[in-house]
């Protein structure tokens, strides 16, 4: 089983758009990534997103190169202060490849919940619209590989 962790695009600061949409280079930055991990042949059957716009547009970006059988839809505990242990339980009752597109520090406790069990202790460091691929082995977590904007190739 494979779980995507996502960091929302770069979004729009506060204080110019209190909706943070994703910017110009945020949308190019997540097609690349989507676009390399469609050219690899990532699958994904669902792309749960915090239903805040920037996660929002990130998914909908990723569903257009990927196509999710079951499409996009908001997941509960994925915003930025929720307990990661509820993302973690949505996680573990998939029976099919998922992907959660978040936000800091929400997705840097669910990893190191996942990883070693300890929300406390920051083990990964996100990327904007970057990519982390989880595998379960047997009863733990391990990490696969992260793709990042900047190894992704190809045209935005």
């Amino acid at each position: 089983m494979r779980v995507f962790l996502v960091q929302h695009g770069e979004a729009t600061p506060e204080v110019e758009n209190p909706a943070r949409p994703l910017t110009d280079r945020g949308r190019e930055e997540v097609r690349r990534v989507a676009r390399h991990a469609a050219a690899l042949g990532l699958r994904v059957a669902e792309i749960l997103h915090s239903g805040k716009l920037r996660a929002r547009q990130t998914a909908e970006i990723f569903a257009e190169h990927l196509r999710p059988a079951h499409g996009t839809r908001e997941g509960e505990g994925l915003a930025p202060g929720d307990d990661p242990a509820q993302a973690r339980a949505e996680i573990e009752a998939a029976s099919e490849p998922l992907m959660l597109v978040g936000h800091l520090p929400h997705l840097s406790r669910l990893a190191s919940l996942l990883l070693i069990g300890d929300t406390g202790k920051e083990i990964l460091q996100f990327r904007n619209g970057a990519i982390v691929c989880l595998t379960r082995v047997e009863d733990r977590w391990c990490l696969e590989w992260i793709l990042t904007p900047d190894l992704a190739t190809g045209p935005a």
